[in-house]
């Protein structure tokens, strides 16, 4: 079942706003919260009585507080901000699970899927079509999502200020968490997802997995690390950031073949301003190099071709290649609280056909689904994508994607979660399935390596330059 809640803002007249030293031309359309519909870009124009909302029936990231008609999803309460007492938490060590001890509600496969079928997603079904040996367990919803309080104090703020600019491309005033609480179009909820808080400074080891047919797969071994300055303390508003809204720094360390490998990313915050920016360092021919390639439809980097550049953490760089429609909200099992999967070494998460679903957890929680479709006269190889974004931790938990033909080609999966030491809400890695070739790819796997640093103060700008990724790849 669908559902929106009825709010519709205020129109906006045409507004030039000066930015790093350009101008540049807002178009707001008066809109709706309509559903089933592709809407253009719109400015915050909240009435206080919606704002008021964020304090009252909704979170402050713009959730509904309240449980669902039956109690399968129950209300939020504030999340799980601090590690429990009682489960072993130490400080530096992978999280415990703080639910270890809920057992499985009931079990959704192949036989019985059409007993669920409001609350599963085209993709899950898939997979079962595929694969016989593919199930959910669900277990018992829990809203654990938690931020600090500065992140819900910038939350509010930006229901008042933030708004799109350049034809949705970019976002202006908001800043630190997602810059529309309360969205109105499917570009906005997109926004949500890409500026949603994940800390500031923080560095991480990880591994990916690509998986054959036959179920052989290899390791690939990367340290990466980055400075999201959408979430800067020190900053008050977007024009602040000189239009950039991410540092990243890739470096493979292993196999061998593609050790020394460096990509770096300068992400841009209004994409019609300046696009994204990237350079490459290649041991082979130890030159640095522009690479306009990281971005796109493009192969992603260490994904051995079975997913696309936009496509890692559900969705990322520029939204202009696609209409985005608002589809409403439902009720969905999703993967979520996946403390498990992480804690389980690498050789018993991997599975013959798709990941081994006994270390898998599932939840109902209430999603956002908006469906993108490409522009006449764009390219990519992508014709239609859906996503489900979580309201609580407003990122991507699910996504179908279809070719040319209008086949569902991909299906990816990211388990939703909280870092209940920060606190903070992210993913515990993603899951990518061609259904065309039957090969899978499991990326940011952390099992095997030290838990994320998110607070890796020593991290400066000076590191995400050209001259420097030469230095580190030597």
């Amino acid at each position: 079942m669908l559902f929106v809640t009825p709010f519709v803002r205020q129109s906006k007249c045409q507004t030039a706003v000066k930015n790093t030293g350009r101008w540049r031309t807002k178009t707001v359309m008066s809109l709706g919260f309509l559903v089933g519909l592709a809407v253009s870009p719109s400015a915050a124009d909240v009435p206080p009585e919606q704002i008021a909302r964020l304090q009252n029936d909704l979170t402050p990231l713009g959730s509904e507080r309240a449980g669902n008609a039956d109690g399968s999803i129950p209300a939020w309460t504030g999340g799980l901000s601090s590690p429990p007492a009682g489960i072993g938490y130490e400080k530096g060590k992978h999280l415990p699970d703080p639910f270890a001890a809920d057992k499985p509600l009931f079990r959704v496969s192949g036989s019985n899927a059409g007993d669920y079928d409001a609350f599963i997603t085209r993709g899950q079904k898939a997979l079962m079509e595929r694969h016989e040996t593919y199930f959910m367990d669900i277990y018992p919803s829990r809203r654990s999502c938690a931020h600090p309080e500065h992140v819900y104090k910038a939350a509010v703020r930006n229901a008042e200020v933030g708004e799109l600019v350049s034809d949705g491309n970019g976002v202006a005033n908001a800043i630190m968490a997602s810059p529309f609480p309360i969205p109105n179009n499917g570009l906005e909820i997109v926004w949500n997802h890409t500026l949603r808080y994940r800390g500031y400074k923080l560095q991480r080891e990880f591994t990916a997995i690509p998986v054959n047919q036959n179920g052989d797969y290899y390791e690939i071994t990367v340290h990466d690390d980055a400075i999201l300055r959408w979430s800067d303390p020190q900053k008050n508003n977007a024009e602040e950031l000189d239009n950039i809204s991410i540092l990243y720094l890739l470096q493979t360390k292993a196999p061998a073949r593609s050790a020394g490998y460096v990509v770096l990313v300068q992400e841009s915050l209004n994409m019609s301003v300046e696009a994204r920016r990237a350079w490459t360092y290649s041991p082979g021919t130890r030159r640095v190099r522009r690479a306009p390639t990281i971005a796109y439809d493009n192969p992603g980097t260490n994904s051995d071709g079975i997913t696309t550049s936009d496509s890692f953490g559900g969705f990322n760089g520029a939204p202009d290649r696609f209409d985005w429609t608002m589809r409403g909200r439902s009720e969905k099992f999703i993967a979520y609280n996946n403390f498990r999967r992480v804690l389980t070494p690498y050789a018993e998460v991997v599975g013959k056909k798709h990941i081994n679903q006994d270390v898998m957890r599932y939840e109902k929680h209430r999603v956002w689904e908006v469906e993108g479709n490409l522009k006449d006269n764009f390219r990519h190889v992508y014709a239609r994508r859906v996503f489900y974004i979580d309201e609580d931790t407003k990122g991507i938990v699910a996504t179908e994607i279809y070719d040319g033909r209008g086949d569902l080609w991909r299906v990816q999966e990211l388990g939703g979660g909280v870092q209940y030491e920060l606190p903070l809400c992210g993913n515990s890695g993603d899951t990518v399935y061609d259904l065309m070739v039957g090969r899978y790819l499991m990326l940011g796997l952390i099992n095997e390596e030290k838990p994320i640093n998110f607070d890796a103060k020593h991290l400066d700008a000076d590191r995400y330059t050209p001259s420097n990724i030469r230095r580190l790849g030597r």
